[in-house]
């Protein structure tokens, strides 16, 4: 039972100017249920000081002024209340003034300057004091602020207000610009020094300001903002009215406005909860709740009465009984192959028809395969599907995942959903040339002898691409070469064929620089550089290819690894053959139940309603359809099977990668060779 202080307290930010200070509160006791009403009062200490407005303040006081008159001076604010608050002021010693403390109706000090001895401006024309606002703490804190004043010569008379206080009365939540008061003061000097300007005084609070405006020709006092009887119940507001000469005279009055309570606030009802949630098996006269009713206005039953209506949910207790439902049992996703890290891929949905913790579902992804935590990760509260690293087609197509979702019941019950992740390709693997290899300082040299016909096949640029598909199919065209009337690409095979019959005075060296570009977006390239010698016999061409030599190769037995190099791409060139005949009959009997079904077999892919798609906004194709490229070159058909899609029950929570639909390509390129004479 004890009561016990949770954060630090600030009198000030709570209450204000308000004193005493209390915080009430209410205690329930069950067994037998009794409410006891309690109250906390916060006591004040000295941990603020006293503030002036401004650190400098200046007047300017006539020589002809009187022994005795008054001049109001700002006053400084302190927060804290009671013996703690603003209690003195003390003005610097001084031969013509002294400080005479007044005390308002709220207790609050003001100080005003009191003319002892007259001033006299040919003897001197300026003083400068210091007023000090002391409070009550022990020990006290200060505030300072310099004073300067000027004398001049001024007016004869000062204005007078036909009564120094003014009274009246407002309603709280009276509009702005209601007139409140009008007062009035008479200067007896003609001319400007007659003219009189009423304004607020220098002492008057800047809260003050915002709530009252005041007519500086008029002297009429109106409401300015919004006023509030729970706030403050009296406004003690001092005016001034100021002449227009040389050295205005000055006048004081004040005005005490009492602001009169309206039934503005409807009671406020506490409910304290006892038993919520009520068992299901709870007996008729059981207590539910405690209320307690507030009313910030003043007595009761206010004209127009106000009311509050308050509305009490009585909950069921629950159990947990209903294992977490998944939309989908599975879920198949597609995403773009060097994705950025950390992307969200899938938002796995389910729903538990329990209610509280009971309903409260959390997400796990259960790590069958080691690499699968490395590479996903899954948001425990909302079941978004992240990818923590960049994925690449090349080196894996497909992931295969179980995600766990559990309530948080006792003891919790649990349902798998399985989840698929397919990496589609991206164009971004330039083709790579294998023949001839651009990375080696030996030189491969084609022969073709003079008189050669058009439509001769002298060699072949052998190239392959690691992506898939289309972006795969690489073409190839003749970029640079020593005579480009003699020989032409194929476009798609890489076959070097001559253009024309070749002459007896053809150059008996010719060097081609082959372009070979890929089909993706962007497009990628790459080079190669073949040679090729017009010659009748190979010993001449094998004396070139020494002539061009390094004088300091220190390779040998270079016939020999020729020799080797061409029997094992024969042999492979065989073997490739045999593998490309078993591989077009398989190929033949799959597209007819490729082409006769709605649906393509190289994926594994879900009916409708049970496929999920994570690329661009969760939107996809609204069919299923197929597309077949074949290549127009080299006797080679290019084979592109596209999967067909589903609606996706995402929406646009889903994540998107891209719209595009994954596919399997395959590229067969088929290597022509001619067998080295003994002499090579």
């Amino acid at each position: 039972g004890a009561l016990l202080v949770s954060e630090r307290i600030d009198r000030e930010e709570l209450c204000g100017a308000l004193s005493p200070c209390s915080l009430s509160f209410e205690i329930v006791v069950e067994n037998p249920l009794e409410l006891y009403s309690g109250a906390v009062e916060i006591q004040d200490i000295n941990d603020n000081d006293p503030v002036f407005p401004s650190s400098q303040a200046r007047l300017e006081i006539s020589e002809s002024v009187a022994a005795g008159a008054r001049f109001p001076l700002e006053s400084a604010q302190d927060p804290d209340v009671g013996i703690n608050s603003l209690q003195t002021y003390q003005l610097s010693a001084n031969p013509h003034f002294v400080l005479d403390v007044q005390t308002r109706v709220d207790g609050s000090k003001y100080a005003e300057l009191v003319l002892e001895k007259e001033l006299d401006r040919e003897e001197q024309r300026e003083l400068h004091l210091v007023l000090t606002a002391l409070d009550g703490g022990s020990p006290p804190r200060s505030a300072h602020v310099q004073i300067h004043i000027d004398v001049v010569d001024a007016n004869d008379n000062a204005p007078v207000f036909n009564q120094s206080t003014y009274k009246a009365s407002v309603r709280e939540n009276t509009p702005t610009g209601t007139l409140i008061a009008r007062i009035s003061a008479y200067d007896l000097d003609d001319g400007p020094n007659g003219d009189i300007i009423y304004s607020f005084s220098s002492h008057t609070p800047a809260k003050v300001r915002e709530l009252f405006a005041l007519d500086s020709a008029t002297g009429e006092l109106r409401v300015k903002g919004q006023l509030d009887y729970e706030e403050t119940k009296l406004y003690e507001i001092y005016l001034q009215a100021k002449d227009k000469g040389a050295v205005p005279g000055v006048a004081h009055c004040k005005v005490l406005v009492e602001v009169v309570d309206v039934n503005d606030n409807a009671p406020e009802v506490t409910v304290t909860s006892v038993y919520s949630p009520v068992p299901e098996d709870a007996a008729p006269g059981t207590v539910v709740a405690l209320l307690s009713v507030t009313d910030l206005d003043s007595h009761d039953n206010g004209s127009p009465p106000l009311s509050a209506v308050k509305q009490i949910l009585v909950q069921v207790s629950d159990v947990n009984d209903n294992a977490p439902k998944s939309y989908q049992d599975s879920y198949d996703v597609y995403v773009l192959e060097n994705n950025v890290p950390g992307i969200p891929i899938l938002n796995v949905s389910a729903t538990d028809p329990d209610l509280g913790r009971n309903a409260h579902l959390s997400y796990t992804l259960l790590q069958g395969d080691f690499t699968i935590g490395h590479i996903f990760s899954i948001n425990r509260e909302n079941g978004t599907l992240y990818l923590l690293t960049s994925l690449d087609h090349e080196d894996q197509v497909e992931f295969s995942m179980m995600v766990q979702v559990q309530d948080g019941g006792s003891p919790p019950l649990a349902t798998n959903v399985s989840v698929s992740v397919f990496v589609t390709d991206l164009n971004d693997n330039a083709p790579t040339v294998l023949y001839p290899h651009p990375n080696t300082t030996a030189t491969y040299t084609d022969i073709v002898a003079p008189g050669t016909p058009a439509g001769h096949m002298v060699t072949k640029v052998v190239a392959v691409d690691a992506d898939a598909g289309y972006n795969a199919w690489i073409s190839y065209t003749l970029l640079q070469a020593t005579d480009p009337s003699l020989f032409s690409v194929g476009l798609h095979s890489g076959e070097i064929f001559t253009a024309r019959q070749l002459r007896e005075d053809e150059p008996p060296q010719h060097t081609l620089v082959i372009l070979l570009k890929d089909h993706g977006e962007p497009v990628l390239s790459a080079s190669a550089t073949v040679s090729i010698s017009v010659a009748e016999m190979v010993k001449e061409v094998f004396t070139d290819l020494t002539d061009v030599a390094p004088a300091n190769d220190p390779r040998r037995h270079v016939t020999f690894y020729l020799i080797l190099a061409v029997i094992l791409v024969s042999a492979a060139f065989f073997i490739t053959m045999l593998s490309l005949g078993i591989f077009k009959c398989y190929k033949w009997r799959q597209s007819k139940e490729l082409f006769n079904s709605s649906r393509s077999t190289l994926y594994r892919t879900p009916g409708p309603f049970h496929h999920i798609d994570a690329v661009r906004g969760g939107f996809t194709p609204p069919n299923f359809y197929h597309q077949v490229y074949l290549t127009t070159d080299s006797h080679q058909s290019d084979l592109l099977c596209k999967k067909p899609f589903t609606s996706s029950p995402l929406g646009s929570r889903q994540s998107t990668m891209r719209n595009g639909e994954p596919g399997l390509y395959h590229q067969i390129v088929g290597t022509a060779s001619r067998l080295p004479t003994p002499a090579e």
